[in-house]
């Protein structure tokens, strides 16, 4: 039988809460996933047992996808509770009690879900140990996790004052997401591609995620955050562990978790030449903002990871706000043939090296280019491509949305998907000579796709994105 498990959710009035969270717990009761469970939401909002209730039900009925009436709600909405933030400890402990005295056994599990700003994190791990709620708890922490090396041990030294490492949950969505577990798949269940997977057939590799969104909501946050902490630290840098680790031991958290640690040990520390940093024009304009502001919306670097299997192969990372489109792309460029023994105008290599392309959008693809001859006389290539798409599977249904599957995952202690205090501490030790010394920041037009630099930084390679092709209807005809 599944462990009875008490959510508490910190910041439970919140964005993040409201469109993702309390869907999610949802979604996971309905599914059975995490039927055995009660909902103590938490804020310093002013709310009742009733107002919340009704606040989760619309929340749901915008977010969840299913309407206003979704399948199971009057039972869910009996697990759900209020305990008033300007209540303190008490508040909190008596309202968890009342929660679990709902179940049939007092070997209850608790997930304490930390969806708070950064400098609320502390005080309510605090608030926890005041209220006695530490034992048999795991908590789940949103980034950012520090914002240097110092920052970070001691943000680490503080928590692990109150919680085991082993109770800490610090959480990415974007590992969260089905075509990121894919990488590991694709590369240690098939014959097809672990054999290939190192610096004597890979060329580089692409990790993108441009935004549309600016930051006319979040200003005051990025101001003192940037594109280099607010993603590269926590997202990219993870995305690239998936990618480069040697293959674990076991299919198991401990196991994945090391090899993902010996991926940071092995990067050698990012340099400000291989950084390319960008403002997108009009940003300085937002309320918030200081008129000379410094702090990039945009970052494009090169790094490297050190060791047997990558050596020499650069990895290039790019993100930032207001850019020409939407994307979440891992691009692996396989190298190309020593030699050529097709005539000029053949077409060979006129498209770029072969790619293995990884979507990590909701809508999760996979896509692997290569030449083929046209069919006709004469030996004419062109790019064609293999496609495909979880959602025309009848896997579709089955699709946990990235928020659900990491709650899902930190309930029952499977520490796969997230980061480890040795890995985080690592990361900004990397990242010590950029912060030390950032490079300028370079104005580019919102829509574009980054500062002109970015061109420079790859060559002679190019950027994937944009594609030059889309990625194709599956009900047309043809390549």
């Amino acid at each position: 039988m599944p462990t009875p498990t008490t959510v508490v959710l910190f910041g439970a009035t919140g964005d993040l809460a409201q469109r993702k969270l309390l869907p999610g717990l949802l979604h996971l009761f309905q599914s059975g996933l995490l039927r055995e469970v009660q909902v103590v939401g938490t804020s310093l909002d002013e709310h009742d047992r009733e107002s919340f209730i009704e606040l989760t039900q619309k929340a749901v009925a915008e977010y969840g996808g299913e309407g206003p009436d979704p399948e199971g709600w009057p039972e869910f909405s009996k697990r759900l509770h209020w305990a008033p933030g300007a209540g303190g400890a008490e508040a909190l402990r008596n309202t968890v009690a009342e929660a679990e005295a709902q179940f049939e056994t007092d070997q209850v599990r608790r997930l304490h879900y930390l969806s708070v700003p950064p400098k609320a994190a502390l005080p309510v791990v605090h608030l926890l140990k005041d209220a006695g709620l530490v034992e048999r708890s795991r908590i789940i922490m949103e980034k950012p996790f520090g914002t240097d090396l110092a920052s970070a041990r001691k943000l680490n030294s503080e928590l692990h004052e109150v919680f085991d490492e082993e109770q800490i949950f610090r959480i990415d969505h974007f590992l969260g997401k089905e075509a990121a577990q894919n990488i590991l798949a694709f590369r240690f269940a098939n014959g097809l591609f672990e054999p290939i997977w190192h610096r004597n057939h890979i060329d580089h590799i692409q990790i993108d995620v441009p935004e549309e969104l600016g930051l006319a909501q979040r200003a005051d946050f990025y101001e003192a955050t940037g594109a280099y902490r607010d993603m590269v630290v926590t997202h990219l840098f993870q995305v690239l562990a998936f990618t480069a680790m040697e293959p674990p031991t076991a299919l198991e958290p401990y196991a994945i978790g090391e090899e993902k640690n010996k991926v940071f040990r092995s990067m050698l520390p990012i340099e400000p030449s291989d950084v390319v940093r960008g403002q997108y024009i009009g940003y300085r304009d937002i309320p918030g903002v200081a008129p000379d502001s410094e702090t990039e919306t945009f970052i494009a670097l090169k790094c490297f990871v050190d060791n047997w299997r990558w050596a020499g192969v650069p990895f290039y990372l790019r993100t930032g706000k207001r850019m020409a489109e939407g994307a979440r792309i891992i691009s692996i460029a396989f190298r190309e043939p020593p030699r050529s023994m097709f005539p000029p105008g053949s077409g060979v290599g006129d498209n770029g090296p072969d790619h293995l392309t990884f979507d990590l959008a909701d809508q999760s693809k996979m896509s692997l280019s290569f030449y083929g001859k046209r069919p006709g006389p004469g030996m004419r290539l062109q790019k064609l491509s293999m496609q495909f798409a979880m959602h025309e599977t009848g896997w579709a249904g089955a699709v946990l949305e990235a928020y659900e599957r990491l709650i899902y995952d930190a309930a029952h202690g499977d520490r796969t998907l997230f980061t480890t205090a040795e890995g985080i501490e690592r990361l900004w030790e990397l990242s010590t000579p950029l912060l030390d010394n950032p490079p300028v920041v370079r104005p580019y037009p919102p829509g574009s796709w980054g500062p002109n630099r970015v061109h420079q930084l790859i060559a002679p390679r190019a950027w994937r994105l944009p594609f030059e092709r889309g990625w194709r209807d599956p009900n047309t005809v043809g390549f």
